[in-house]
């Protein structure tokens, strides 16, 4: 997922460091002089560019008319927003820094921030967001995504998680409950392939690179550690081969599918929309999607926090945006009122509603948390507590690019190499990588 943890041991150190950052930081915050001392912006006259990715929201057009109108109001300025296609938009932000004519404003996929970042095109939000009191509020996961080199380039806007989605009636035949545990997993996939021999108990997709760090995490591993300038994966560590073995063991058991070694996300939502699938690692903004390929679905699945492997929740990663500001902007008081009135309140909550993510602050997922859908609580309740980002490197496109993890998976899964061998060429490859090799 393109707007789709580092490591599970420095998720909260590095998020703890950014918020103190933040805390600490100094009140000035790099204007032209447009605040006009008692906390408003004068924008009038000016207009900001922006650039928002197209496709997350069905009802974008008329949101930002709102938008807009209300942007007007408040600081005077207009509003000139321009929708990119997710497929060219790293093209078009590589084009834009090489000539100088980046956006004021942009949202930028959670695994772009840092690239960008590193390309010297983002200016940081840190004494913004601490002059707005908005530090401890923000979800740590997708702050982390946004840090780079201790500082903020990517406000947090909205984002989904993983967990682990399970066909209700399924489950009921086959007397089993959601699983807690690792061992849990497995017995329910028994009990599920003994009672529907022909269904698929657990998907274990070989393509789906964001199915796999859960099981990495869960058992102690690392993705990648960083040292100075240097980083090095963890995927060859008897904790991650622990999490990779309980994880493709299940499809070597025979729970899973032998197609699913080549299945993406797609595949293992078609199959369970389908009625096929017990249980599967499948996304928050996957149960519309799941109704609407499949109306008698509905009613008919849930989802549980993925477990710990002797309990708790095993960390996923979270996949969504940030708002950035870029160096260029002439005004950034004017450019961080949007980017404050687009992730705070009213506007970053209907976003979310209508986009089917999740917002990027914990106060606005207060009432979300205390929900009883067992299609809402258990996603927000791992977004908060057990969401995650990738490698916070510039490099870390290279990896997927290369699907250094999915490559891995698929050579286990064939049973062309065992975990050990497989994840250590995998490891060797992402330090390379993340290292600027090839």
């Amino acid at each position: 997922m393109r707007r789709d943890m580092w490591t599970r041991k420095n998720v909260g150190a590095v998020a703890t460091a950014a918020l103190v950052a933040l805390g600490v930081a100094a009140c000035g915050s790099g204007s032209d002089g447009s605040d006009g001392g008692d906390g408003t912006v004068d924008g009038e006259g000016k207009t900001l560019d922006v650039w928002i990715m197209q496709g997350t929201n069905p009802s974008a057009d008329t949101f930002f008319d709102e938008v807009s109108t209300a942007f007007k109001e408040e600081t005077g300025a207009d509003l000139n927003v321009e929708f990119v296609e997710w497929a060219d938009a790293h093209d078009r932000f590589v084009t834009s820094i090489a000539g100088n004519a980046t956006p004021d404003v942009a949202e930028t996929g959670t695994t772009w921030t840092p690239e960008l970042a590193d390309a010297g095109a983002l200016a940081p939000l840190d004494d913004f967001v601490a002059e707005a009191g908005l530090g401890d509020d923000l979800v740590d996961g997708l702050v982390e995504a946004g840090t780079y080199d201790e500082q903020l380039y990517g406000m947090p806007w909205y984002a989904g998680v993983r967990s682990l989605v399970y066909n209700t009636e399924i489950f009921e035949k086959a007397g089993v409950e959601p699983p807690t545990t690792w061992a849990e997993i497995e017995s329910a996939a028994e009990a599920i392939k003994a009672e529907f021999p022909d269904k698929t108990a657990i998907a274990v997709p070989g393509d789906a690179e964001f199915t796999v760090y859960p099981w990495v995490w869960g058992a102690g591993g690392d993705v990648a550690t960083q040292d100075g300038d240097t980083w090095t994966s963890g995927l060859d560590s008897p904790e991650a081969q622990e999490g990779l073995s309980f994880w493709t063991g299940l499809a070597k058991d025979g729970y899973s599918s032998a197609g699913a070694t080549t299945w993406r996300e797609t595949d293992v939502l078609d199959a369970f929309a389908q009625g096929d699938v017990g249980m599967a690692v499948m996304g928050s903004w996957t149960p519309g999607a799941i109704v609407e390929a499949n109306k008698d679905m509905e009613g008919k699945f849930a989802a549980v926090p993925i477990p710990g492997k002797d309990g708790g929740m095993s960390p996923s990663v979270l996949g969504g945006s940030h708002l950035s500001m870029f160096s260029t902007a002439e005004d950034q008081d004017l450019a961080f009122a949007f980017i404050e009135m687009m992730t705070t309140g009213d506007f970053a909550t209907k976003w979310g509603e209508q986009a089917g993510y999740f917002p990027g602050q914990k106060s606005l997922l207060d009432e979300t948390l205390k929900s009883t859908d067992p299609l809402v609580a258990p996603f927000a309740k791992q977004f908060v507590e057990g969401g995650a980002s990738v490698p916070v490197s510039p490099e870390f496109g290279a990896v997927q690019a290369k699907l250094t993890t999915s490559t891995m998976m698929q050579s286990i899964l064939s049973g062309s190499e065992d975990v050990p061998t497989a994840s250590t060429k995998a490891a060797e490859e992402m330090t390379s990588l993340l290292n600027g090799g090839s």
